[in-house]
């Protein structure tokens, strides 16, 4: 396998963790303090199109701007602001479309800028490999956390049953 089947393989497997978390999840829940599955959703898309862009001029021999400059936190709370008029299933939509715009990005780069470091959307600069993984074990991370939420309350809703 190459490299970029590689690089694809692990955000196709992160992605994959994700949707099976999102089977039957009640998506009203709140996963982080202001932010149910629509908003996780809509993060996630955000970073999806910010590295896309990012590959894209990296494959143009372009310098990529660093649209996260002013923090993570700051990029994440304008990121999901921009798809707050959005309905969950628009969400998924783009969430969807951004990761394969992602992916096509990475395909369309030439074995030397797959291997050449740039500048990441929030500013260190580091390879594309090293990017995919960051955005694999991120969607990864949600994916797990979601699901120890989901675990959690359908125990308790057990729980209540039995009562």
């Amino acid at each position: 396998m190459d490299e970029k089947a590689k690089l694809i393989q692990q955000l196709d497997e992160a992605r994959a963790k994700m949707r099976a978390v999102l089977e039957g999840i009640d998506t009203r829940v709140e996963i982080y303090p202001t932010w149910t599955i629509k908003e996780v959703l809509a993060h996630i898309a955000g970073w999806d199109d910010v590295s896309a862009s990012s590959l894209r001029l990296h494959a143009g021999g372009h310098e990529p701007p660093t649209p996260a400059a002013r923090g993570i936190d700051y990029y994440n709370a304008e990121s999901v602001a921009t798809r707050a008029a959005l309905s969950y299933q628009q969400v998924v939509q783009e969430w969807e479309l951004a990761r394969e715009e992602f992916k096509a990005a990475l395909l369309a780069l030439s074995p030397e800028k797959l291997a050449e470091p740039f500048i990441f959307p929030w500013g260190p600069t580091g390879t594309v490999a090293l990017l995919v993984r960051i955005f694999a074990e991120h969607e990864e991370e949600h994916a797990a956390e979601i699901a120890a939420l989901k675990a959690k309350a359908e125990a308790e809703a057990a729980g209540d049953s039995k009562a």
